[in-house]
């Protein structure tokens, strides 16, 4: 039988406040927030028997999960209660230690001390929001740029500055228009493999925004999630590499190991790096520990260099047959990108063509892709542009939905 207090709290559970809200509580930047259109798409495309080149995610096939067995005995034996026990908001000591190494590689040249793991690169995006970010600064990115950078900083409320783009990413010409005009808080750029285009900045370009950065004494935030995915052709040096004290390197390991352990890293100037480190601690305290032992582990037993090549071998056919689908199906006046390496190809068709609406028929023909438009700072432009993932999808069903795809660009043409 209930007592009385378990009574009363029963029958409170049951009853409805009627027209209770809560709107006026809401804090003034709310206002600035919205849903990731993506991962609403994601939610309509995931029924069964819908072909999805709309996600950005790593497949399943390319997590290492023969070894992670293996991982977890080693950060259990080695690491015993410390894998679990609360850490330094700068991240696993071990880790730490390790990325300098990874870093090298790329050609960044750091030390333990410089280099920060957070939960996710999205977590670094958000802070570096929160810490430079004031109500009407000017923030320069690409058009188009990441979905995800722009939801991390437009609770801020910035003023985001336009930087023009081509086939080669960035037009260093255009940066520097925009900083010779003043008033840039920070640049943010995806070079290599660039989310949502593909695109890469090739090395001339490179070294010309990294003197222009150096010139204006500017910040750049380089955001590196994809490099290690290169299919084709050579490395290309990163720009924290070329101006590593106008650079805030961020990066990942969830395209690399798996998206779920939330690893992700920066290395960044002195003064940045003390105020993100005092962000985290307001914010999470510090990431999991018992992750980020895993991610050591990972990479200093030589894990990762085996497992790269067989996520290579994975994603280098899907990317071509989606390559070759579009050449074979797609109507002449459009245009796609041609990326060495990477998740996601981007399309362009005729101005005025709009890509929404065809996502809206493609769906009931149960084939699903993310307009273009979405990754745009500025309202209708990008209407005639999408961006396709191959990542999820294997060969014969990525030729199938991109015949799918030109057969409703034929019928609503």
């Amino acid at each position: 039988m209930l007592n009385f207090c378990e009574l009363v709290f029963s029958r409170t559970l049951r009853r409805k406040e009627p027209n209770m809200r809560f709107d006026n509580l809401l804090a003034d930047r709310t206002s600035a927030m919205d849903v990731n259109v993506i991962r609403e798409i994601l939610k309509v495309v995931s029924q069964p028997g819908m072909i999805s080149l709309a996600g950005g995610i790593p497949s399943p096939e390319s997590f290492p999960m023969d070894i992670i067995p293996e991982l977890a005995s080693i950060v259990i034996d080695k690491y015993a209660s410390m894998a679990f026990q609360y850490d330094p908001t700068e991240g696993f000591g071990p880790l730490r230690e390790i990325l300098v190494e990874y870093l090298r590689q790329k050609g960044i040249k750091s030390d333990k001390e410089e280099v920060l793991v957070a939960s996710g690169s999205q977590g670094v995006l958000d802070a570096i929001g929160k810490i430079l970010i004031s109500k009407g600064d000017k923030v320069a990115v690409e058009a188009p740029t990441y979905l995800g950078a722009l939801q991390a900083f437009t609770p801020y409320e910035p003023e985001y500055v336009r930087l023009d783009t081509d086939n080669d990413g960035l037009i260093p010409a255009s940066l520097e228009k925009a900083l010779d005009i003043g008033g840039i808080k920070f640049i943010y750029l995806v070079p290599t493999f660039q989310n949502p285009t593909g695109r890469t900045i090739p090395i001339e370009r490179r070294r010309e925004i990294a003197a222009i950065i150096t010139k204006y004494s500017a910040l750049l935030i380089e955001d590196d999630p994809y490099s290690s995915l290169r299919y084709r052709g050579t490395d290309i040096p990163t720009l924290k590499s070329m101006a590593p004290d106008n650079t805030v390197y961020v990066s990942t390991l969830s395209k690399v190991f798996a998206p779920g352990l939330r690893i992700g890293f920066c290395a960044a100037p002195e003064l940045i790096r003390k105020w993100l480190v005092i962000v985290k601690q307001g914010t999470d305290l510090h990431s999991s520990t018992f992750n980020q032992a895993l991610a050591a582990e990972y990479i200093s037993g030589g894990f990762l260099a085996r497992q790269m090549p067989k996520i290579i071998n994975l994603y280098r056919p899907k990317q071509e047959a989606m390559l070759s689908a579009l050449e074979k199906y797609f109507p002449p006046d459009f245009k796609w990108s041609r990326p060495e390496g990477g998740m996601f190809l981007w399309v362009e068709g005729p101005e005025g063509f709009n890509m929404e609406n065809l996502n809206h028929k493609t769906m009931q023909k149960n084939v699903a892709f993310v307009p273009g438009k979405y990754f745009y700072t500025s309202c209708g432009e990008g209407i005639e542009t999408m961006r396709l993932n191959y990542t999820m999808t294997d060969e014969e069903t990525i030729d199938r939905a991109v015949r799918i795809l030109a057969e409703v660009i034929e019928q609503e043409r």
